[in-house]
């Protein structure tokens, strides 16, 4: 039994082995604070990608992150593991599953490795004990909440923390202060094709709320995606009545998007890491989702709104369309712009950002 284990042993020290991506690693930022709150006298020690440090980096609850290379070579994964063994974990805590953080957990020789029902690839074999009702069914937030009740932290105590320096938040306040409000962020980009909703029917959507509110847009994405942002930019300033624009895509750092993200009206995004951390930042939030399931998958609360797609073939997880012909990429076509708007015209209204903006004005 886990709790027996739990009290047998005093927990000192403590690693989450969660790497990657960004939005499965901001889905799990709310357990930082309730694991402290359970165990005080423990430092928490967190594996990360390190493109993705910056984002724990400052975090109050955090001693220290162990950085994983994922293109690295032997040498790189050799230090890593030869650090998890040193550091004589307590409580290891595989919230990935894979093989790789599989071998990750073994390396730390935690007395206590605690995983979900969904690991894979082998990787279950390095855990002693698996959280109940941690499958696949169940949405991912609500999964790794279910480690906090697993070793009876309180879960009401989880929250999204970000330590944002105040250059950043200085940074972009002048980046947005041209731009007229309610001003929303969108993110058109998506690491998979099957991800992304079409450019020309975000620049419709946002058209519209030009239109009707006089929205502000803040266009966001990372490096590899400013081929689609130029692209909706470009569109944007063709038409007479397009809005108000700025363009950050590349130009941020994880940080510098999170300080965005907590400063705009509303975001619209893909299903994509931007959509977790604006949703965990408590930010208004319409997530599109095509190839993957809103339920599964989209960010918890009743404060955001969620549409998706309904072609037979929704909530594949392909990563690239398996259809050929008049059926590739049909997700596309039958999420149309109108219903979109409907779901932004609904969490405009139910969050008061247009009630708050009219009367700011």
């Amino acid at each position: 039994m886990l709790q027996d284990a739990l009290h047998r042993r005093a927990i000192r020290r403590i690693v989450i082995i969660k790497p990657t991506a960004l939005g499965d690693v901001v889905q799990s930022l709310p357990l930082l604070p309730a694991l402290k709150q359970r165990f005080p006298e423990a430092t928490i020690a967190w594996v990360i990608q390190a493109g993705l440090t910056d984002v724990l980096a400052g975090h109050p609850d955090l001693a220290e992150c162990i950085p994983y290379h994922r293109q690295g070579n032997w040498r790189d994964w050799q230090r890593l593991l030869t650090t998890l063994w040193s550091r004589k974990f307590d409580l290891a805590i595989d919230m990935q599953g894979l093989l790789r953080t599989g071998v990750m957990t073994l390396a730390t020789r935690a007395p206590i490795r605690l995983g979900l029902e969904t690991a894979r690839e082998g990787s279950r074999w390095a855990l002693t004990h698996v959280v109940p009702e941690s499958s696949r069914q169940v949405p991912a937030w609500e999964r790794y909440l279910r480690v906090l009740d697993a070793v009876q932290a309180d879960r009401t105590q989880a929250r999204t923390t970000l330590s944002i320096s105040q250059s950043d938040l200085d940074w972009t306040a002048l980046q947005l202060a041209e731009l007229p409000r309610p001003l929303i962020a969108v993110h058109p980009g998506a690491r998979w094709e099957t991800k992304r909703w079409p450019v020309e029917k975000f620049a419709e959507l946002l058209h519209r709320a030009a239109t009707e509110w006089q929205a502000g847009v803040v266009i966001l994405g990372s490096q590899a995606e400013c081929a689609d942002a130029d692209q909706l930019a470009q569109i944007l300033q063709r038409n007479t009545d397009a809005p108000v624009i700025r363009n950050l895509t590349g130009q941020t750092t994880l940080k510098q998007l999170a300080a965005i993200l907590q400063r705009v009206d509303a975001v619209i995004s893909n299903d994509s890491g931007p959509m977790h951390l604006a949703a965990g930042l408590g930010t208004p939030t319409l997530g599109i989702f095509t190839c993957t399931d809103a339920s599964r998958s989209g960010p918890g609360g009743v404060m955001h709104e969620l549409v998706s797609t309904r072609v037979a073939c929704a909530a594949s997880y392909c990563k690239t369309c398996p259809h050929t012909g008049a059926a590739h990429l049909a997700c596309f076509r039958e999420l149309d712009v109108d219903r979109v708007w409907q779901a932004l015209r609904k969490l405009l209204h139910k969050n008061s950002v247009i009630d708050r903006n009219s009367a700011a004005a």
